[in-house]
């Protein structure tokens, strides 16, 4: 069987045009992979440099938080401790030998006490240093300074809970999260007793922090202006891979679970 003329022609343009179309997609093919590839390398800069300046921002609040705390405390308690030891010292009898004597007792003791309150200040000065210890050397230096109110009854259990990797910041917006999470209840929960777990569950980091106070209605607050608070600890689990699971009804307390893979 012979091939006409017109066969060959139409054979030979086919394997042109094949031939033709065939570099075209791949070009095309190319040019689109890149394309893909450098929006997928913007996207991980500008996620990488969200998380920094979110990371940035967490530590400035840690900081703020602590001299919040250190202010706090130098009212309501060196600066009482020094102001009974003025009045003290000022209503000293000379002539009064023994009442003298057991006032200077008295005062000896309320130095002896600032002094070491001083000392907890300066400690607590160091907030990036405490988070470098751990989350759960920090969790537990702060919850010291929430007992000192005796207005709460703190329960704290650790069970099996490593630590993060140093360099990823996790612990510190984790930290953070701690902290905003305990201010509400302290702000606005009307609790006398909070439960704090930490725990390591296969692949996961897990705090979970629940007290016993009023409650609310998770839906209704997040739709609210005061619900603002519970997206920025929702937003921020999320800016470290987490979750962050809140359940709570009025009277009924509440509970926010976080969770960060590991």
């Amino acid at each position: 069987m012979q091939i006409s003329s017109q066969e060959i022609i139409f054979l030979i343009g086919l394997t042109s045009l094949i031939f033709l179309i065939a570099p075209l997609f791949l070009i095309i093919y190319v040019a689109s992979y890149n394309r893909k590839k450098k929006k997928h390398q913007e996207e991980k800069l500008l996620m990488q440099k969200t998380y920094e300046n979110e990371l940035l921002k967490t530590q400035i609040e840690v900081q703020e938080q602590t001299l919040k705390t250190i202010a706090y405390d130098l009212h309501d308690n060196i600066g009482q401790l020094l102001s009974i030891t003025t009045i003290t010292l000022s209503s000293i009898d000379l002539n009064n030998t023994d009442k003298s004597a057991e006032k200077l007792a008295f005062i000896d003791e309320l130095t002896t006490r600032s002094i070491k309150e001083v000392k907890a200040l300066s400690r607590l000065l160091h907030g990036e240093e405490l988070v470098n210890r751990g989350l759960a050397a920090a969790i537990e230096f702060e919850l010291e300074w929430l007992q000192r109110s005796d207005k709460f009854k703190i329960n704290f259990e650790k069970r099996d809970f490593g630590t993060f990797n140093p360099d990823s910041g996790q612990e510190t917006i984790l930290f953070r999260l701690f902290q905003e999470i305990i201010n509400n209840i302290i702000q606005h929960a009307k609790a006398t007793e909070i439960f704090i777990t930490l725990e390591q569950i296969e692949n996961s980091f897990k705090l979970t922090i629940r007290d016993n106070g009023k409650g609310f209605n998770v839906e209704e607050t997040l739709k609210r202006k005061s619900g603002m608070g519970l997206h920025n600890i929702t937003k921020r689990a999320a800016m470290i891979n987490g979750t962050a699971f809140i359940n709570s009804a009025p009277e009924s307390g509440s509970e926010i679970i976080i969770t960060i893979p590991y």
